[in-house]
């Protein structure tokens, strides 16, 4: 009687590990597709850790959020390598197609331009569009122009032909670091010598 109650237990204990084997085969074949690059991956929220090289990106659909490991973020994201984890994190701007991190924008959406790390509708105040790019470049406005230099020739002030006179005017210390294009910021002008050089030279 013990024997024929084993030999069922047995049997019982044989069907519950076959119907576990076939259930995680079935799971593990629905979700190949949706885990890939993953070393932990769940049905109902996609991969949960992914390989070392990998990014982990994370998105939401409406209260339900999923996972999935990528080479690369996509547009909007920028990924931060941790110890245990690699993350693709979202840019705080809606208007940022890719940042540097979360408040620092390297290229903005159509329509929006950029400058500073910051995207805008229209380029602030003191900057301009730069040519074929859809980034503000501050504009240089330089100060008054000097007086002009005395009449030179040849680095001396007589002669008893032309010469050349000079002025120059400043631009303000931010716009040179920003490197903005500026315009002329010397002038030269020919002029005719008003004395000779002593010696007749």
């Amino acid at each position: 009687m013990q024997w024929i109650i084993f030999m069922l237990l047995l049997f019982i204990s044989s069907m519950e590990m076959l119907t576990q084997n076939r259930w995680k085969k079935q799971a593990s074949a629905g979700l190949l597709e949706n885990c890939t690059g993953c070393v932990l991956c769940s049905e109902d929220n996609g991969c949960i850790t992914c390989h070392h090289r990998l990014f982990l990106l994370i998105w939401r659909d409406g209260i339900r959020q999923y996972g999935m490991c990528v080479h690369t973020c996509p547009p909007g994201y920028f990924g931060v390598r941790g110890l245990e984890v690699n993350r693709c994190t979202k840019c705080r701007s809606p208007s940022c197609e890719s940042c540097f991190s979360r408040d620092f924008c390297m290229k903005c959406k159509d329509k929006f331009y950029l400058h500073k790390g910051q995207c805008f509708r229209q380029c602030p105040p003191s900057t301009t569009v730069q040519p074929g790019t859809r980034e503000c470049q501050e504009t240089c406005e330089p100060g008054p122009w000097s007086e002009w230099s005395a009449c030179t020739h040849e680095g001396r002030t007589c002669g008893c032909k032309w010469g050349v006179e000079t002025r120059v005017r400043e631009v303000p210390g931010a716009a040179r670091e920003e490197g903005a294009a500026c315009p002329a910021l010397l002038e030269t002008r020919k002029c005719r010598m008003r004395k000779h050089c002593p010696g007749g030279e």
